[in-house]
């Protein structure tokens, strides 16, 4: 009892905040909180099989297969909302009512029925045969359309997030000459862009690279450091007290005509 007062009041907190963070990692790592906790229970309650199958199968397998599909896909915030299937809001609110009202039947029925209790249960035959014995037994057709219907599942989604390949693959003579095209249509940079941090005095991708003739280049910060003000300041200033610290005999740069630098 000391261990479901300590673990319930995590597992509710991390369900919630499972379904109210925006990012979708985080909504994953929390629900292995509640999965982990949930694993816990299950050992507290003398039921090694399921806490075995919490740890292995559900956290150790199904929600890492999560975690790597949204590393590898990601997951863009701006993902359009809008619905792709007609009525597909309304279909998702009735299979949620039913999925409500199955699990409230279930609880009901766990609850008003006679508790047998978890000792008699391990004593005789056990608790992984019992399992056994309804799982391969009395619901075999159940768990075998279970697995088939998981098996097709998988098979669907291969399919659709398959793309076939419309257009040849661009091979390097293709790329450069959209390179120059581009340079000629729409004055966009030809060579790579310059790295942040040139010519100045820190080595950081939020500060801008100081042109030789003392100006900051804006290519060389990524748009969406600029978008969130995360810009450091790299003057002409930088310059004449970098050569400074290396040689106080150099004389100061010139500055007064000075390019825009981009």
């Amino acid at each position: 009892m000391t261990v479901f007062w300590l673990l319930a009041p995590v597992m509710v907190l991390a369900a919630v905040g499972m379904v109210v963070v925006r990012k979708a990692v985080h909504s994953a790592l929390l629900l292995a909180s509640v999965m982990m906790s949930l694993a816990v229970l299950y050992a507290a309650l003398e039921a090694p099989f399921l806490f075995a199958v919490q740890i292995i199968v559900y956290t150790g397998a199904i929600l890492m297969l999560f975690l790597f599909v949204l590393m590898l896909v990601g997951v863009d915030a701006s993902d359009s909302v809008v619905e792709t299937i007609k009525g597909q809001r309304l279909a998702a609110l009735v299979v949620g009512l039913l999925f409500g009202s199955v699990l409230a039947v279930g609880v009901a029925q766990a609850v008003t029925a006679g508790v047998v209790g978890l000792e008699t249960v391990n004593t005789a035959p056990g608790n992984v045969p019992a399992l056994a014995q309804l799982l391969f037994g009395r619901y075999v057709l159940a768990f075998e359309l279970t697995s088939v219907l998981l098996i097709t599942a998988a098979l669907g989604a291969m399919v659709l997030a398959h793309r076939e390949r419309l257009t040849p693959k661009a091979t390097q003579r293709d790329l450069a000459r959209a390179r120059m095209r581009d340079y000629a249509e729409h004055g966009k940079h030809l060579g790579p862009l310059p790295t942040p941090g040139v010519y100045a005095r820190h080595n950081a991708v939020g500060t801008p690279a100081l042109l030789p003739d003392g100006s900051t280049s804006g290519l060389s910060v990524s748009r969406s450091l600029r978008a969130r003000g995360n810009v450091r300041g790299a003057g002409s200033d930088d310059v004449d007290r970098t050569a400074a610290a290396i040689d106080p005999q150099a004389p100061a740069a010139d500055h007064t005509d000075r390019g825009s630098g981009r």
